[in-house]
């Protein structure tokens, strides 16, 4: 039995996932970093076992009511863990940050300097004091009334909403309108009105079209639709909608963001006319302090910020000493030309990334471990050593440090190794090295020790001629001033720059429209589905096909059974007491609703008639419980290609350890972008394609950007083009053309600081990334 003062986090018998029955010990107070392939279980060991049994233990000691509240994680897997200390995870977060947030609220900065205006600010006389709520634009209290504290107004016009006044509404006059059924039907009420949908819409009464167009009047009217000799069709009560209803309801209620780009062309946004968008009341616009208002302060890069608080009176000068306390971190890694009104969607994954660092460094906690999930995801080789020296100051303050990375330099500076592997899936969960980075490289079997002590020279590509070229620009938008790029067809391009400087916000320029570019694909990390419902096998189109296969066997044609039948979320096969789930959820009074497999199906997902049609012995539910590798073996005698196609493009792009029907909830940023991947290399190709990554190997085991970077090298081969943004240096390397952006974040970026063969961009001066480069050219560590 260990003792009290034992200094190790010791772990029995883990078995979250894939872990195979696990046991480590790892020392607290120290840099931890747990490495492996995509798959290998490190996260599982990391984040679903050790955070998740401290998270546990600390709800143990929560009053149960309050218990109730909070989102919890089930007990893991584990035979246990001693020397244990409490817990905080920072893990990526893939959801998309809405607009109203920025990089005040991201810190809690903007609630200090709320309060800051509130206790110190200078008031017009006989004005009352406000409540901090008051200077926010996102609470009721300080919001402008007109723009709803979003600082913009959206309108239309009459010009956008028709833009070829020679149609009829018949003939689709008003393109805001929506399509198919819904927009007939508009067109059936307008008709049954008495409105006539014939005549030219330039023809039209000014009264009428502006009546059409702009109405808030909602009438409903019985339409008799024309009947169509093949089928009956029924009155029925139609409600009008103005075009500008239905674009502006759109717009801001829908939760697709192909129908909310769609209404986005029909509108035009202006600064907000009463707040002039700052996004506030005219009472909190009129408080100031240090001379300006709260929207003006928000406004300053937090450098600028910093050197403005000062304060005259007691209140004031605690309130800016904890303000300047709190930019501190932030500017320390690298994130001073960021103002606190900077909206959070427009920042990188890397931006986003530190500034959460940067409030944990604050917090001042002790003698916990972070767990923190690929922190130098979407940083540039020059932020990852600011950000080694950030998780240097979070071990010295007392705190174990507890690292899942695939970055060799954040590997090289840890003090302690935990590597999974050696394989993905049920090829891996195993421990095979914990202790000292350096002994790491005794260990055959493990495939981070290949990249880790690899010092032969990067191997010489012979550098593609480009078919063409594409410019793009001169943009301006966010950081980029008139800056034209040229993307050479036909080639593999990276793009690089530290964090902030323009990479993305430069990629987005390039559209379909452009010439050149023929059709155009972009491939990014977001989910494949928001529900356990949507899966690798529904997103790649492989389960349609495997739906076919089992509705063609005998026994499927005898019952009369097709395609419908085999489906999970429809009724008729799916099993009715859990709704094609697989699990039910189990309310318990006062503890977190925990999921058990449903009670009839056993989480088989459909009905006793449906599981007893096979094929080649197995029922569907088997088949969706196969891996990719075991799916491709179990498929490969049969006369299936679409079916072999899917799933070879699966092995291909290193996602041989997912299970056909593992839902879109759990996988990562990572697996999701290489199943979009996979999905467009299994299409037949016609033409030439723009293929557009945005840091495809983000998450990626080193082991899995090679093969990530042979498909892509595949399809430049074939005669499409390639343009990635990216990071990692021996992707770059291996690039036909780089182009540099920076030299730095933020204003110090958003130009072209060199474009050229990797060779060249290596000995390019002003250049961030040219010394990274070039070391990754001659591949010293």
């Amino acid at each position: 039995m260990p003792s009290p003062h034992d200094s190790y986090v010791r772990v029995r018998g883990a078995r979250e996932h894939n872990l195979q029955g696990v046991d480590v010990d790892i020392p607290r107070d120290v840099l931890a970093v747990f490495t492996g392939v995509s798959g290998s279980g490190k996260s599982s060991l990391a984040f679903g076992t050790i955070y998740a049994e401290a998270q546990r233990r600390y709800f143990e000691s929560v009053a149960p009511y309050a218990r109730r509240l909070i989102h919890q994680v089930g007990a893991p897997k584990v035979g246990e863990i001693t020397g244990l200390p409490p817990a905080v995870s920072l893990q990526q977060r893939r959801a998309a940050p809405t607009s109203r947030s920025s990089v005040g609220t991201v810190t809690n900065l903007s609630n200090s300097l709320r309060m800051l205006f509130s206790r110190a600010g200078d008031y017009p006389e006989g004005a009352e004091r406000l409540d901090s709520d008051a200077f926010s634009p996102n609470t009721a209290a300080g919001a402008c009334p007109e723009c709803h504290g979003l600082g913009q107004v959206h309108r239309t016009t009459e010009e956008l909403l028709v833009p070829d006044p020679a149609l009829s509404i018949r003939d689709g006059a008003i393109a805001a309108w929506p399509g198919a059924w819904q927009g007939k039907n508009l067109r059936d009420i307008l008709d049954t009105l008495g409105y006539d949908v014939d005549r030219p819409w330039h023809e039209l009464p000014a009264g009428t079209r502006e009546w059409i167009l702009f109405t808030d009047e909602q009438p409903v009217v019985t339409v008799h639709p024309v009947r169509d000799a093949d089928r009956i069709q029924r009155p029925y009560q139609g409600t009008y909608m103005s075009a500008r209803h239905y674009v502006m309801k759109t717009f801001s209620d829908t939760k697709s963001a192909t129908l909310r780009a769609k209404a986005e062309r029909f509108l035009t946004s202006a600064p907000c006319p009463v707040c002039g968008g700052s996004r506030l009341r005219p009472e909190a616009l009129a408080v100031t302090f240090a001379g300006r208002t709260i929207a003006e302060l928000a406004a300053l890069p937090l450098v600028e910020l910093s050197r403005t608080l000062h304060g005259s009176t007691e209140a004031a000068r605690v309130l800016t000493d904890d303000l300047r306390s709190r930019i501190e971190p932030v500017v320390e890694l690298g994130l001073g030309y960021l103002s606190l009104d900077r909206a959070t969607p427009t920042l990188s994954p890397g931006e986003l990334q530190r500034l959460r660092l940067a409030t944990q460094l604050r917090s001042g906690l002790f003698g916990v471990v972070y767990v923190l999930d690929e922190p130098s995801a979407g940083l540039h080789p020059a932020d990852t050593e600011s950000l080694l020296t950030v998780l240097e100051r979070l071990k010295s303050a007392g705190n174990s440090v507890f690292v899942v990375e695939h970055h060799l330099d954040v590997v090289r500076g840890a003090d302690w190794l935990v590597d999974v592997g050696p394989r993905a899936g049920e090829h891996g969960g195993r421990v095979l090295h914990s202790g000292p980075v350096a002994e790491l490289e005794r260990v055959a079997e493990s495939a981070t020790a290949r990249f880790l002590f690899d010092r032969s020279p990067a191997p010489v590509r012979e550098v593609r001629s480009p078919s063409g070229q594409l410019k793009v620009g001169p943009v301006t938008r966010h950081n980029l001033r008139a800056v034209t790029a040229e993307f050479p067809l036909g080639v593999f391009t990276a793009v690089t720059g530290v964090s902030g400087s323009g990479k993305s916000t430069l990629v987005g320029e390039v559209t379909e429209d452009l010439p050149g570019v023929g059709r155009l694909v972009t491939v990014d990390q977001k989910p494949i589905g928001r529900t356990p419902r949507s899966n690798l096998a529904t997103y790649t189109g492989l389960f349609d096909v495997v739906r076919k296969v089992f509705a063609a066997t005998d026994e499927a044609r005898r019952r009369g059974y097709g395609v419908g039948r085999f489906s999970f979320n429809v009724a008729g096969g799916r099993c009715e007491t859990c709704q094609g789930e697989g699990f039910v959820s189990v309310e318990l009074l006062f503890l977190p609703s925990t999921y058990a497999p449903c009670p009839d199906c056993g989480g088989a997902r459909y009905n006793p008639e449906t599981l007893e049609v096979t094929y080649r012995g197995r029922n569907i539910a088997q088949v969706l419980d196969l891996t990719v590798e075991a799916a491709a073996r179990f498929f490969a005698e049969t006369d299936t290609p679409a079916v072999a196609r899917s799933l070879t493009t699966l092995l291909d792009v290193g996602l041989g350890y997912l299970r056909l029907g593992q839902p879109a909830t759990e996988l990562s940023g990572g697996e999701a972008q290489r199943i979009k991947l996979a999905t467009e290399l299994q299409r037949v190709r016609r033409g030439h394609t723009f293929y557009l990554l945005d840091e495809p190997t983000t998450g990626l085991h080193p082991a899995d950007v090679e093969v990530l970077t042979r498909q892509l090298h595949g399809l430049v081969d074939a005669g499409h083009t390639v343009v990635v943004v990216e990071h990692d240096m021996a992707v770059v390397t291996g690039a036909d053309w780089v182009i540099d952006l920076g030299p730095g974040g933020g204003d110090a970026g958003g130009r072209i600081v060199a474009a050229g063969p990797p060779g060249e961009v290596a000995r390019a001066e002003g250049s961030t990334t040219a010394p990274y480069l070039a070391r990754a050219l001659a591949r010293t560590p």
